[in-house]
């Protein structure tokens, strides 16, 4: 499975980011619209755990029948509960390798990294890509830290000696897509840029445009 992943939009959501609306519901639209990854991210929103596990089943269920990866959150314990296919932790989550071990070898793992030094330590200890960030300001996570911008991108692909899979997060809408592909990144992910908007599915769609135009662009001035 992880060879064959597309990391061009990954969508990061949780019942707290959806506006009232049904998180099953979002998703499924978004799926219409074209992200290739899901990351189920449950916070601050008021579910129980018994209702936690219950919508992150019903949104792995729908994954797995619309053929999308199923990510979960920080949570290793949530992520073997529900079966996903991989696990996304930050740098004050738990510890790369530990959650290396808890999830076993095949499974997918992300982690969040500011700079080549915590990009080099997490693919050390075992993740599989890296999402980078916040690039731009968010309000949908108040502690992510002041913006970062594309560079930090830019310094990873120059100086990791592996071709390791790079999404920028943090602020991005359509706008600001092809400066992070430009940098280095093999795609984006959101969170309001889809789950907030009043048409998920068209934000999709108008975000993977993005994205594929800005590769194709980056892949012509690479072959000159």
């Amino acid at each position: 499975m992880k060879e064959a992943l597309r990391y061009s939009l990954y969508l990061v959501m949780g019942s707290q980011d959806c506006r009232g609306r049904d998180p099953v519901r979002v998703l499924d639209l978004a799926i219409d619209g074209g992200i290739t990854l899901f990351q189920f991210r449950e916070k601050n929103s008021g579910l129980t755990l018994r209702e936690t596990v219950s919508l992150g089943e019903r949104l792995r269920h729908l994954c797995r029948e619309r053929n999308i990866p199923f990510i979960v959150n920080d949570r290793a314990d949530l992520a073997l509960l529900l079966d996903a296919d991989g696990l996304h932790v930050g740098q004050d989550d738990l510890p790369v390798w530990e959650a290396r071990r808890l999830i076993g070898p095949h499974r997918l793992l992300g982690v969040s990294a500011e700079t080549v030094e915590e990009a080099e330590q997490a693919l050390r200890d075992g993740a599989d890509y890296l999402g980078v960030g916040p690039i731009y300001a968010t309000a949908t996570k108040p502690d992510a830290g002041k913006p970062i911008g594309t560079r930090a991108i830019a310094e990873m692909r120059k100086r990791l000696s592996s071709p390791v899979p790079i999404v920028g997060i943090g602020g991005i809408d359509v706008p600001g897509v092809p400066e992070v592909i430009q940098a280095g990144a093999d795609g984006v992910a959101v969170v309001s840029a889809i789950a907030g908007k009043p048409d998920p599915r068209q934000a999709a769609k108008d975000l993977l445009q993005a994205v594929e135009r800005a590769t194709d662009s980056a892949a012509g001035r690479e072959s000159r």
